[in-house]
């Protein structure tokens, strides 16, 4: 009996360690979690914004995923999974050759020993090249950025934006990146971050709110008055977050295995849950239940899953999405009300709370929760258990919190620097022109061409679609869409 063509082994596109299989849901993950930033945050934060904003923070989303590429693969991708330069940071170089790329995929890059000469942790090798792994690795560079200018839509120079987006990835993400995930220190420790709630979600969290107090807040009007221009395309923004965090959370395990399915499972389990519970909490102390909350509370039950999702139980998942749908909803109803600091920061759309206090619940949790069978299935380090399971697992919640410590002062540390640098050149805010008019003032462009909001029409500030005499805005330079006469 013959084998098909497509089946047979060593062909030169299949070597012997490629399995098509695992390939293929790499590389369909990877894409799930671009489609959660392009168009996903795209959509959402366009949506959930005042509508003279709405093209200025889609811009934003857009900008960064697109920078970022280019910088992961020009640098970025072997500074957070390439050899060892320092316990905590990768030798840079660029992952765009041949060689490189079709290769079979490693990490850590390099192996690491013990004095006595022992392997530290055993090198991972996946069933797929390595294109495959830089390309999943970007989308979740991208998104952390793009979690991050939530904080500071609204009123960040989009000039200093467009410096901090390269500046950020190399010297913060990159440093948690490889520290984590890339055979850094707290890798080899045997801290547990399944797939990003420290390296993804606390980083942004934290960077967001550092940034946010460094660029200061909205102006009064914005920040009195701030409502969504079209909740049901914010939704329609949630929903691709939330669908893609299959890829999110399933690709993690660099295969489609049985923890990749547990994962994908726990995921939905938990983001329902807490969904649930928040709108619960709206209703309960609000008498209404707020969509937007809603949606709040599905990201904090996504984050919340995210650093153990392959490795709790689904009962461990209704427990994570019970105080991930009430813990944050706390700091952000009540106690942000209460914290002169909260309120002094004006983190326009919360992440500090959705990300940030999310991301870090889940990592302490993960670290009570994580079951030992389904550790043994994924995690290099060996015995790592949660302390619900005894065992030792309670070392297991002091090095996530110990993880957590560091995360966030890298964050604070690195965020701040940048800025202060970036200040040097660059305004951080943007004028006070820009920031009364908004969309129009920046781009030149404006999201709806209708006047519905209260505003009065007038074309001297906004712009015109009629060409006659002094109909065309003084703040747009270039090429603007005209109409024809048919």
């Amino acid at each position: 009996m013959t084998t098909s063509l497509a089946y047979q082994e060593n062909l030169p596109t299949s070597p012997e360690w490629l399995n098509k299989g695992d390939n293929a849901w790499q590389m369909t993950s990877a894409t799930l979690v671009g489609l959660q930033s392009m168009p996903g945050l795209v959509i959402l934060y366009a949506s959930i914004v005042k509508k003279k904003w709405a093209v200025n923070s889609a811009f934003m989303a857009l900008y960064a995923f697109a920078a970022v590429l280019i910088c992961w693969v020009l640098v970025g991708y072997r500074m957070a999974f390439g050899d060892k330069l320092l316990p905590f940071w990768g030798k840079g170089a660029p992952a765009l050759g041949q060689k490189f790329l079709v290769g079979r995929a490693k990490v850590p890059a390099s192996t690491h020993h013990f004095k006595s000469g022992a392997v530290e942790t055993p090198m991972e090798e996946p069933f797929f090249p390595m294109a495959s792994l830089v390309y999943f690795q970007f989308n979740f560079a991208a998104i952390t950025m793009i979690l991050l200018a939530g904080s500071v839509l609204g009123r960040m120079n989009i000039r200093a934006w467009m410096a901090f987006v390269p500046l950020w990835l190399i010297f913060s993400y990159t440093v948690g990146a490889f520290s984590l995930w890339g055979g850094g220190f707290l890798y080899h420790w045997g801290v547990i971050d399944y797939s990003g709630g420290y390296v993804i979600h606390l980083s942004s969290g934290i960077a967001g709110f550092t940034a946010a107090y460094w660029v200061g807040p909205r102006i009064k009007s914005d920040r009195e008055r701030f409502p969504p221009n079209n909740v049901l395309l914010m939704l329609a923004g949630a929903g691709l977050l939330w669908m893609g965090w299959s890829g999110f959370n399933g690709g993690a395990p660099y295969a489609a295995n049985v923890v990749s399915s547990i994962a994908v499972l726990n995921t939905n389990i938990c983001a329902a849950t807490s969904l649930l519970v928040w709108t619960s909490l709206d209703v309960i102390f609000f008498g209404k239940p707020s969509v937007i909350g809603a949606v709040q509370g599905m990201m904090t039950g996504l984050v919340c899953i995210t650093p153990g999702a392959g490795l709790v139980q689904s009962w461990a998942a209704i427990v994570m999405g019970i105080l991930s749908g009430s813990i944050p909803w706390v700091t952000m109803m009540i106690l942000h009300k209460k914290s002169s600091l909260l309120q002094k920061v004006d983190d326009t759309l919360g992440v500090f709370h959705t990300h940030a206090v999310a991301g870090l619940l889940g990592g302490l949790l993960t670290g009570l929760l994580a079951e030992p069978s389904l550790c043994r299935l994924l995690l290099p380090v060996t015995n790592s258990r949660g302390a619900f399971y005894g065992g030792g697992g309670g070392v297991q919640f002091l090095k996530q919190l110990v993880a957590a410590l560091f995360v966030i002062g890298w964050n604070i540390v690195s965020t701040t620097i940048i800025l202060l640098f970036i200040q040097l050149f660059i305004p951080l805010r943007m004028p006070e022109e820009q920031l009364e008019i908004g969309d129009d003032a920046v781009h030149g462009e404006e999201a709806y061409a209708l006047w519905g909001d209260g505003e009065k029409y007038d074309p001297t500030r906004h712009g015109s679609l009629n060409t006659a005499n002094n109909g065309r805005s003084p703040y747009v330079n270039g090429a603007r869409g005209g109409t024809i006469n048919l």
